[in-house]
């Protein structure tokens, strides 16, 4: 039954790495340093394992250019649902860290060495962690982080009636359902804030009934 069972997930793995086009992110992969790469399946790992609410590829991309490697956003976005869909799957299967590694062997030829033993030496000491029912249970939707707002004056409008008519930006921190959280940002007139303040208040005068 045990062999069924890992068999089965290699067959999964396997189509699901050609999907996600593994082979053409070896070489963004390869590109970045074995201590990133390694902060990135931590990062993870604990988004999995819900101690974070998702993981911040702008920021860790951010430092990795710092560091001279040529990596943008993107990329290492892709790389990161990759890996995330690669532990999220192995959890679901209960596989062992040479299962992972076998599975991960068979469907990638063209992985970079020092990844594999990352990702051998992270799904070794934390996988655990990660139950298989959490696993199955990652959100659907996006998850809310964090919320900002700062007010401002309009110089020019589609929506403000004069110049200098006061406005108010709204940046919403996301994370989708893969643990990438992105930034998202639009402006509303003072009514209209009001009327989203408003919103809230209801809302919150609900959840205290509950």
């Amino acid at each position: 039954m045990r062999g069924a069972m890992a068999g089965g997930a290699v067959a999964v793995v396997g189509r699901a790495l050609e999907a996600l086009d593994v082979g053409g992110a070896a070489d963004k992969i390869n590109l970045i340093p074995q201590d990133f790469f390694a902060e990135l399946c931590e990062q993870i790992i604990q988004y999995l394992n819900h101690k974070i609410p998702g993981v911040n590829t702008a920021e860790l991309c951010h430092r990795i250019q710092m560091s001279g490697i040529e990596i943008n956003v993107g990329d290492l976005a892709k790389i990161a649902n990759i890996v995330s869909f690669l532990f999220s799957t192995a959890a679901r299967n209960n596989l062992s860290t040479e299962e992972l590694v076998t599975t991960l062997g068979n469907a990638v030829s063209a992985l970079p060495k020092h990844a594999v033993q990352v990702i051998r030496h992270v799904w070794n000491e934390q996988g655990k962690s990660i139950s298989a029912e959490d696993a199955r249970n990652m959100a659907a939707v996006g998850q809310f982080v964090d919320i900002k707002w700062k007010l401002g004056v309009a110089m020019s409008s589609d929506t403000c009636r004069s110049l200098k008519y006061p406005y108010v930006t709204v940046t919403l921190k996301v994370a989708d359902p893969s643990g990438q959280i992105t930034d998202k940002s639009f402006e509303m007139t003072i009514p209209q804030f009001k009327n989203f303040f408003r919103q809230f208040k209801e809302m919150a005068a609900v959840l205290e009934t509950v």
